[in-house]
This record gives structure tokens, sequence and C-alpha cells, in this order.
């Protein structure tokens, strides 16, 4: 497949743009710097003659359509007449509208003020070094390298992390995009694109306007592996938990003294010491603790509880509340409060119901010769969230490693590989009619 330019270059124009997201801001984007990638994207789809682009420079998404290249029958007409959100939805025909979205924003795990992406042509196979020589991509502690000798890697300096999750996604999208404009050859349906901010910390789809992205399913191009396929990921909540001590003077604390330090630490210890993220994998669930903060008079513990099963969710949920009961039981009312909030929940049961997600990239992938990597998410991604909204939304790799960390790394070649199975998505889909 002729693509319109190196997949490459693109990235590198996009990964050259810092754009960290921050925790703690109610408002998005939680980091002005977003909106400098946003801009961008917004004037290259102009230039591309992509369809409704427009820019939320407030909350800073960007929209885009590529419409649909099918001939419209009589018929067609006729039915799409009978449809009650035909007017809604903008719907050019009976193929399924698609969405592809992916996020501006990369992770702050790594802070640096400058992203410096470096091409390596024809990579050798041996250590890569980053930068001034302090830090070293090695395939013994990165076995996926392994698989990427002789081809064409993108990397950082070590400073900061490169960006791939999820500038890779944003790139493969605008390719595709690109080059749908410029094949009319390959059929496909209306499609919706979508850039959103703030997905490293939650509130990818806190602003997202379903008017401008409406679509009947979507896929985030936000994985890492390409040919990963995923439409599980945890049911997730929050827990912020307050321990009260009482403190005096250690010297008369006799019978007085309320360590809040060490309440948090007997609170800690009550959690199944064998269900946490270094201890688990695929489905299993976790309770992880964050965050501790304190003194002996009050402390503070942030966690988190993911599973992947509802049922063994809310059994996770009742738990903590059981330790802060017996807690209290121990030392007194009132001295563990704990506020406990769900985040987001398992996609699967919304995406099930449309096997035609699954079936149709399995069967794309098959015929570009991609072996499909169908893996559960220990997280979660936007797609989770809409998926609840009612825009069924399973998840796609993109050829990007390592991520959240200064060793992340980007496969050209696999880049350019999964713009080839997004237009081959795109275009199977051409041939299937929108279901109730």
């Amino acid at each position: 497949m002729t693509h319109y330019q190196d997949i490459g270059e693109r990235f590198i124009r996009y990964a050259s743009i810092t754009t960290q997201s921050k925790e703690g801001i109610a408002d998005t984007p939680s980091t002005e710097c977003q909106r400098d990638l946003a801009r961008l994207l917004t004037q290259e789809l102009l230039e591309m003659g992509a369809a409704d682009v427009f820019f939320d420079e407030k909350h800073c998404y960007v929209y885009a359509t590529i419409p649909s290249n099918l001939p419209v029958r009589e018929e067609t007409r006729d039915a799409l007449a009978l449809r009650p959100d035909t007017a809604q939805k903008h719907r050019e025909n009976l193929a399924p509208i698609l969405g592809l979205m992916a996020h501006m924003d990369t992770s702050n795990a790594v802070p640096g003020l400058k992203v410096s992406p470096r091409r390596i042509r024809h990579y050798d196979g041996g250590d890569i070094v980053l930068g001034d020589g302090t830090f070293v991509i090695s395939p013994a502690q990165y076995p996926s390298l392994c698989k990427h000798a002789g081809a064409d890697l993108i990397v950082g300096d070590g400073t900061s992390v490169l960006g791939g999750d999820d500038k890779a996604g944003v790139a493969a999208i605008m390719e595709t995009a690109a080059f749908l404009l410029q094949h009319p050859e390959y059929a496909h349906g209306t499609v919706r694109i979508c850039f959103t901010p703030d997905e490293e910390v939650g509130n990818g789809p806190r602003n997202l306007d379903q008017n401008r992205f409406a679509c009947d399913y979507a896929y985030t191009v936000d994985g890492g592996d390409l040919g990963e396929l995923q439409y599980e990921n945890f049911n997730a909540a929050s827990a912020a938990v307050t321990i009260h001590g009482i403190s005096t003077h250690p010297g008369s604390a006799y019978g007085t003294m309320i360590n809040s330090l060490l309440v948090a630490q007997e609170w800690i210890s009550m959690l199944p010491a064998m269900e946490t993220p270094a201890h688990t994998r695929d489905h299993e669930g976790f309770y992880h603790v964050e965050e501790m903060h304190g003194t002996t008079d009050e402390t503070s513990l942030e966690l988190i509880l993911r599973d992947h099963d509802r049922t063994r969710f809310e059994e996770r949920k009742r738990y903590v509340r059981k330790i802060t009961e017996t807690i209290n039981l121990r030392y007194g009312a009132g001295t563990v409060e704990m506020t406990l909030q769900d985040s987001y929940y398992n996609m699967k049961e919304k995406i099930e119901p449309h096997p035609q997600l699954i079936t149709i990239p399995k069967h794309a992938m098959e015929k570009l010769g991609i072996t499909p990597i169908i893996v559960p998410i220990r997280g979660g991604t936007d797609g989770c969230v809409l998926s609840y909204r009612g825009i069924p939304c399973p998840n796609l790799g993109t050829g990007a490693y390592n991520f959240h960390s200064r060793y992340e790394y980007v496969c050209v070649q696999e880049m350019q590989k999964n713009v080839d199975l997004l237009v081959k998505i795109l275009n199977e889909f051409a041939e299937y009619q929108i279901d109730d």
C-alpha cells in the first residue's frame, strides 16, 4: 500500500511537542501545552481536506470527519428515512459510522520540559544509548527489541517520556485520514476522528461532544504491540482513607496516644499480601496503595482497586469497607474515614453484543499477515468510558513500547502496518450494515 507520507517523520513532528498532562487539575486541558499539538492537528486536517474540522479550544478536543465514499441507492434512502438517528448522527448510508480516537497528552511519569526524538535506521539488535549515555535501552531488559532487529526505531534522549503513548496512535489516525482522502478507490463509510486531552489523568472523555463525535462504534488506537485487540479492561475504584490519631508528648503518651501512622500500617497490613500489582497479571485483580502521607496526629492513604470480574470487584469494595469497620471497632468510631468512588467499568459487557467489533479487525489482521493479540487491558482507556456512553469502543495496538518510561520507543514499520490495518478495517466495515 502506498502512503501519503513517512509516518516516522509525522510521529517525530508530533512527539517533539511536549504535551504532558498533570494530575489534580479540575479543568481540561490540565496543561496549556496540549493545545500546541491540537492546533497543529487542526491545521493539518484542514490542509488534507477533512470535513467538519473543529478545534474546541476551551477544552482541547480536535474533531474531524472523513465523509463516506459509498454510493447511495434509492432503497438506501428509504431505509435511512426510517431510522430515528439518521439526522442526529448525520448518517450518509447504512454502513456503521466508525470513530477513531487517540489522546494527545503524554504521561508525566518522567517529567521533562523537552522531547528529543531520534530515528535509528536499520536497528542492529544491540543496546541503544540514549542522549548523553546515562540511560540505555537493552534487549536484555526489554526483550521486545529482539523482534525489531533491522527495523527503524524512534527513541527519546532519556530525559522524558517519548510519547508513543499515544502519539503513535495520533500519527496512525492522521496517516489513515490522509490516505483515505488521497485514495477514493478504498471504500469506507463515514469516519469520525477525535483527539482528546488528559487521558493519562483519567479525564479524556470528560468534555467530549458526542454530537461532533457521532458514531455507532469506535476504536481507540492506544495499545502497544501491533495486532493488539483489547475489549476487556478493569472495573476500577479509588479510595481515600483518612486516619485520625491522638498526638501527645511521647513521654506521657501511655494509654492516650493513637499514632495514626501505625494505625495506617495496620489498615494496609489487612490487605491480601499477594493481591498487589507486583504479584498479579492477566485477569487477576489487585489492591494498590499509591500514596501515604501523615503524622502521628493524622495520616491519609490513597489506593485503587481493580478487577476484571464485576462480582469480585464489588467484593473488593466490601472488603476495604470491612477493614475500616474493624479498625474503628478497635480504636473507636471515626478513627478511620473512607471515601470510595467508582472510576470506570469493564467495557466487555458493552462490546460483546457487537461481535463484529472483534471479528472484523481479526479478519483484517489475518489478511495483512498480522497475528491478533487479544489480551485484557490491565487499566482503562477512553474507550471504556465511551462504551458506557453508548459507543462500544475496543482498543487497537500502535507499535509503541515501554509506555510511561524514559525507555519508550516506537517501531516505524509497525506504525505503518497499523495504518494498513486501520484502512482495511474501515474497508471491511463498508460492507457491513448497521445493526439496531
